[in-house]
């Protein structure tokens, strides 16, 4: 298994990184062309996918390194437009690999679907009701699916719930369905609609809504890793980190922006794998409410080392087949950098990333404060924006970053000084 950690990785050549890749993961030529743009995403396939194509929009591409995952090394594809996501994922990384990086369980691959039921007379005993047509139910979910089931998925079981609103009571039944490596919208949802004629006839109501919930609270990932003090600056930056953890935990306006930070790492790898960014989001937030406050999706906390021991827990609803994930030649080529066999794999490599990212991001807040490594990275789209020519891109932001002033309009004479004397 080829390692991660590569010293100096992000100083290498745009050429350098990207045969490391090529060499340690096997891609093939179509792949890399594919990859590096060299080979238009064909805009018949744009045009199969969504609604009245007329072009493509592009996102960078970017690899974080440093990545140990249980045992295993991995390159992170991330597709992202914010600068420093990568370098603070592949950072916080770092300081975790020689303490063994990181480690992951998840709780399977069950999602939710749900069945509103409304205009029932007697909602309990329609409750009573479907739960003594429980087999039956299951039987006519399942035979909308063969494959699912063959594989080992397909619905498991049911709840039902009573849902009291301003006008009435209405019953909420929960198909329980195990999705395997899919994300699984498409099979949960006909599911639901087949099943609906049934369970219309046990309740005597109507049913009006059938759709899968993206609150996957079946489907948990968590990741857990140690990182260095000394790599992260010492002791007191992190009981820092540990103190600006509590506060996110306690306050839903500190809660806000310390979970953004989670998830641009996690919906970078989710956009890259071509997996439905929406959905995770969606279900992450709305899991970080689930005490009935808005709360940090992390926890960080000192060991008797002195080291930040973090842990992330979320629903985590990715697929490696079917979708994007199959259609989009990018999306394919970023699992296979990654190597992954399983959807929980893939979950437990997304969830590794928010938590390094959370970790960076509270390092930078915790000692220099966030602009500053973000403006120096930022620095460079400004010297772009300037109308920086390509050579001088490296020696105007090296400039800047040496006078501590990463303002466009500074950013803007040296770009005109140093080309004029180019």
């Amino acid at each position: 298994m080829s390692s991660s950690r590569i010293r100096g990785f992000y100083q290498l050549t745009l050429e350098e990184r990207l045969e490391i890749v090529i060499h340690n993961k096997g891609l093939t030529d179509e792949e890399t062309n594919i990859l590096t743009g060299n080979k238009a995403f064909p805009m018949a396939l744009a045009d199969s996918m969504v609604e009245n194509v007329i072009g493509q929009f592009s996102i960078p591409l970017g690899v974080a390194a440093n990545f140990k995952i249980n045992g295993n090394d991995v390159f992170v594809p991330m597709a992202t437009e914010e600068p420093s996501v990568i370098a603070a994922a592949s950072n916080a990384a770092r300081a975790a690999y020689d303490l063994g990086g990181f480690f992951t369980s998840s709780t399977g691959t069950i999602m939710r679907g749900q069945i509103q039921v409304l205009d029932i007379l007697d909602p309990h005993g329609a409750k009573a009701r479907i739960y003594e047509n429980k087999e039956e139910i299951l039987a006519n979910c399942n035979l909308q699916d063969p494959t699912l089931v063959k594989l080992g998925g397909g619905a498991k079981d049911l709840e039902v719930h009573l849902i009291n609103t301003v006008r009435e009571t209405m019953l909420v039944i929960h198909l329980i369905v195990d999705t395997k490596d899919a994300m699984g919208a498409n099979a949960v949802n006909t599911m639901a609609e087949a099943v609906s004629p049934l369970i219309e006839k046990i309740t005597g109501g109507r049913v009006v809504l059938k759709i899968i919930t993206n609150l996957a609270d079946k489907r948990l990932i968590r990741a857990r890793g140690v990182f260095s003090a000394e790599s992260l600056g010492g002791p007191e930056v992190v009981k820092n980190i540990v103190s600006a953890y509590e506060f996110a935990d306690a306050d839903p306006y500190r809660a806000a922006t310390h979970n953004k930070g989670i998830m641009n790492g996690i919906t970078s790898v989710v956009l890259a794998t071509g997996n439905d960014t929406r959905a995770v989001e969606a279900g992450a937030h709305s899991y970080a409410a689930k005490s009935g406050r808005y709360r940090s999706l992390t926890t960080w906390e000192m060991n008797e080392e002195g080291n930040l021991v973090g842990s992330i827990e979320l629903p985590m609803a990715v697929g490696i087949i079917g979708g994007a994930t199959k259609t989009h030649p990018v999306a394919k080529a970023a699992l296979k950098i990654m190597n992954v066999t399983s959807a929980v794999e893939l979950a437990g490599i997304i969830a590794s990333v928010g938590l390094a990212e959370n970790a960076a991001s509270l390092r930078a807040l915790s000692a220099e404060g966030i602009q500053t490594g973000h403006m120096r990275l930022h620095a460079k789209n400004l010297a772009v924006m300037a109308g920086a020519r390509k050579e001088n891109i490296d020696l105007i932001v090296q400039k800047a970053v040496s006078e501590k002033d990463l303002r466009y309009d500074r950013i803007l004479q040296i770009t005109e000084e140093i080309q004029k004397e180019g």
